[in-house]
């Protein structure tokens, strides 16, 4: 029982990790990279649909995305949506694709997205933490119960403390990373 607990807190910390590389794909770097299209969605035929759904995104060279709608109509309404989200592009439109040239980071911006990156990763560990609290207070409740001894406890809620160290751990180093990443010219 006490095993169980604890395998399942470690995978869903482990799927924690995974958003949190999703969400950092979305911080740009000063390279053009699709990911920081993926929580727009545009007007297509009164849905909200993603664009990657709608269209095709490519990067052809390092300073700029393409996106090539399957339906040309809704041309207008991609252009729209990028510069509605608020994200420093500012879309070309030619009447077949959209054109996003990426701006070069200053350094007064790649500080801010440095910033961002620390936020995220800190509600991250936050989310890290609180799966560790919730499995300790199982195991608890397991104790109080008497389905285990208090010595049980005690090398349970040690490996779950290992655990978390780990995945605080991981999620520092893929913080690195990204800050390393952002702050690369």
């Amino acid at each position: 029982m006490p095993q169980q607990i604890i395998s399942q807190c470690e995978s869903k910390m482990q799927k924690d990790i995974e958003f949190l590389k999703k969400d950092f794909a979305t911080i740009r770097t000063g390279k053009a990279n699709p990911n920081i299209l993926n929580g727009i969605s545009v007007e297509y035929y009164g849905v909200p649909t993603p664009i990657n759904q709608i269209a095709s995104v490519s990067v052809p060279e390092p300073q700029a995305i393409v996106i090539k709608p399957y339906d040309k109509s809704i041309l207008k309404a991609i252009e729209k949506a990028i510069q509605t989200a608020d994200l420093g592009f500012n879309p070309l439109n030619n009447g077949e694709i959209v054109r996003i040239p990426i701006p070069a980071l200053t350094e007064q911006t790649r500080k801010e997205l440095v910033k961002d990156a620390k936020k995220v990763s800190e509600n991250h560990k936050v989310v890290i933490r609180n799966l560790r609290r919730d499995a300790m207070e199982q195991l608890k409740k397991l104790e109080k119960d008497s389905l285990i001894s208090e010595d049980e406890l005690k090398r349970n809620s040690d490996k779950v403390q290992k655990i978390t160290d780990q995945y605080i751990a991981k999620i520092d180093a893929e913080t690195k990373a990204k800050e390393q990443d952002i702050m690369s010219i």
